[in-house]
């Protein structure tokens, strides 16, 4: 293995807490089978989902004015199960509280005010039943626009696909609601060690990669072709494919940022004579990815790689970008967290995307580089150091016919992949 040194590149959610009187009543579930209860009241079952979203379809044209006229059985009465009402005369401002509920369960709480900034279903979905401040009045078609513009689509494409799974999804997330108050406080034996309740909890330390007790050493000739250099990744040469680290609903960092994801898009991107960009080129056709498989604002699956172009990067010999997403929202709404096993995960699927393209190229794709993934989205940098390079190794097991390089900007995440790189 060999270390090269290249130069580097230079409120609370706006739906607001529920009152102390609207606060989901305290109780617990009833005995096994049994049925459930809160407050001390007996409940009838919940409805299903299917019901849930058929009303809430209804619910979409008039918006929260029709709660008055369309009485919406089975929200009601997961209103009530939720103990957001009595069940009678204040049926509609229930409901209301159980949308708004639901909306910030699906947002983990991210929602700007207006609406303009958060998980993108939790804001469809407050925008299309009017449930930010200053759109009950709106009318429906207004809505669905605004809702539509969340996901970049007309309002009638929006209608057809992107609103019916946001449907759905608010369904069940009032369901959870329901739930979730009539479970009541967690036993106290899901407490921390120390007593404390899991939300002040010390989090679970990261784990380390496995280790392999038999069973042959990997390949001396696999150990030399990984290269680790001290880079921005974009200034790399003649490297078959660069890996970008992406967060779950792949989005890419803006130009401006001196991440890895920021700096390959300023990098890729097309310029006229005047240095004005003309095609956003990783950016565009991972959008064009996401509406051809039916995600336009919606997330994949944590660990998927998806492949674009390298756009204005294949001038530096580069052919492939995988861009990995590694990255999920945190709860809190205001970060990124990478799970290990995520991490790994993500490493096998590029190479397993790199066999599949390999041949497609004259030459053959023979080379990837990967950066630090993880590092400063909640995992240790000397842990996720470990954990790529022992992803890599198991790769490189398997078919040690690849090259693999490794990048970091700072030499001192440099020396902590060259360190895990040469562990047995």
């Amino acid at each position: 293995m060999s270390q090269e040194t290249h130069p580097s590149s230079s409120a609370p959610g706006p739906l607001g807490p529920m009152s102390p009187e609207a606060s989901p009543a305290s109780g617990t579930a009833g005995p096994p089978g049994g049925p459930p209860r809160a407050g001390g009241r007996v409940l009838p079952p919940l409805p299903g989902a299917e019901r849930l979203a058929a009303e809430l379809r209804a619910l979409r044209r008039p918006g929260l004015s029709g709660l008055r006229t369309l009485r919406p059985e089975a929200l009601v009465r997961v209103a009530v199960a939720a103990g957001l009402c009595r069940g009678s005369g204040d049926e509609a401002a229930g409901v209301e509280m159980l949308l708004k509920a639901g909306v910030r369960h699906l947002g983990g709480r991210t929602l700007s005010a207006d609406g303009t900034r958060g998980d993108p279903l939790a804001r469809a979905a407050a925008h299309t039943f009017g449930l930010l401040p200053d759109w009950r009045g709106v009318s429906g078609q207004e809505r669905r626009k605004a809702a539509a513009a969340v996901y970049g689509v007309t309002s009638e494409r929006f209608r057809k696909s992107q609103e019916q799974e946001v449907i759905a999804e608010l369904a069940l997330a009032v369901l959870t609601v329901a739930r979730s108050a009539i479970a009541g406080p967690p036993p106290p034996d899901t407490a921390g060690p120390d007593g404390a309740p899991p939300s002040v909890r010390t989090p679970d330390p990261v784990p380390d990669p496995p280790t392999r007790l038999t069973g042959p050493p990997l390949p001396a000739a696999a150990v030399h072709r990984v290269t680790v250099h001290v880079a921005s990744i974009e200034l790399l040469r003649d490297i078959d494919i660069l890996v970008s680290s992406e967060n779950i609903y792949l989005e890419m960092s803006k130009t401006f940022r001196s991440t890895v994801s920021g700096s390959l898009r300023r990098a890729a991107a097309i310029r006229d004579e005047a240095g004005e960009t003309v095609d956003d080129v990783l950016a565009r056709e991972l959008v064009e990815w996401m509406r051809a498989h039916g995600r336009s604002g919606l997330p994949v699956r944590p660990g998927t790689v998806v492949p674009t172009s390298p756009g204005a990067l294949a001038e530096r010999g580069v052919r492939r970008i995988h861009h990995a997403a590694v990255a999920s929202p945190t709860s809190d709404g205001h970060g990124y967290r990478v799970d290990p096993h995520v991490l790994a995960e993500a490493v096998s699927a590029s190479f397993r995307l790199a066999r599949a393209e390999r041949d497609r190229y004259d030459p053959p794709l023979s080379s990837l580089c990967f950066p630090l993934l993880g590092a400063g989205h909640g995992l240790p940098p000397e842990k996720a150091a470990r954990w790529l390079c022992w992803a890599v190794h198991e790769e490189l097991s398997r078919d040690p016919s690849w090259t693999v390089h490794l990048v970091a900007q700072r030499p001192e995440l440099a020396k902590l992949l060259t360190a895990a790189s040469s562990a047995p």
